[in-house]
């Protein structure tokens, strides 16, 4: 399965924090068998969450969002989230008991902010302080800490989403050869194997080649197979990738 990442925060963007966000859900969905679709990093602006939340709703889940969902006044994502799904942003019952519980009376007037959602959404729960994130339209908001947001992912895809066949990769070095002389044989082997997905990388350097291969789940004893013969029958050189 393959899942979307938007990371939001000018901090990552323009200031001193680097986003590791990337790396971290890319080992936890790849670990599972799942795969990263696409990644987005975006601003502490509305209007432009807004909109891409909107957009992303609209071409389907599963997506995390890391960041923006606490109270201060740079924390966008709660309320976006709700105009993106064209809902009312309301005091969510359960986020307020649990927030009044870890904070008892400091929980007013600032910290309950946290308990405002979107309508229809459900609680993520979160093992370090208790404050829960929310899922609506398979979009899981979690918190932008990574101590916060990766445990909690961790529930959200042992719960929701399990293992899946590992996605597997094999390639060959083609040598001496242009990237471009390559592509009537990805174009034909993408028609003959449409479950993978082809790739080439150009190498430079002293020995430049293409690395030629592809990824898929099931296997690609197949596919490589073919690869070598249509490389063969072209004369061209090639080598084993041992990565």
């Amino acid at each position: 399965m393959g899942f979307g990442l938007i990371v939001i925060g000018d901090e990552v963007l323009n200031g001193g924090r680097t986003d590791g966000h990337l790396g971290a859900f890319k080992e936890r969905l790849g670990g599972r068998g799942h795969e990263l679709a696409w990644h987005w990093v975006l601003p502490d602006e509305p209007a432009i969450l807004t909109e891409h939340l909107r957009f992303s709703f609209r071409l389907g889940g599963p997506v995390f969002v890391c960041g923006g969902i606490g109270a201060t006044p740079d924390d966008h994502t709660r309320a976006c989230a709700a105009a993106a799904a064209g809902v009312e942003l309301i005091r969510h019952p359960e986020a307020r008991a649990l927030i009044e519980g870890r904070f008892g009376e400091s929980a007013y007037p600032l910290r309950i902010r946290m308990a405002d959602l979107p309508a229809g959404c459900a609680l993520i729960p979160n093992p370090v302080n208790q404050i829960p994130g929310f899922v609506l339209q398979e979009h899981w908001f979690l918190p932008g800490f990574p101590k916060m947001a990766w445990p909690m992912a961790d529930w959200v895809l042992d719960r929701h989403y399990g293992r899946a066949d590992p996605l597997v990769e094999a390639a060959l070095k083609v040598v001496g050869v242009p990237e471009s002389q390559l592509i009537p044989v990805m174009e034909d082997l993408g028609r003959r194997f449409p479950l993978h997905k082809l790739f080439s990388l150009p190498h430079m350097g002293d020995r430049p080649h293409v690395l030629l291969g592809a990824r898929g789940r099931g296997g690609l004893d197949e596919l490589m197979e073919a690869l070598r013969e249509t490389l063969r029958r072209a004369g061209m050189t090639f080598e084993e990738d041992s990565r």
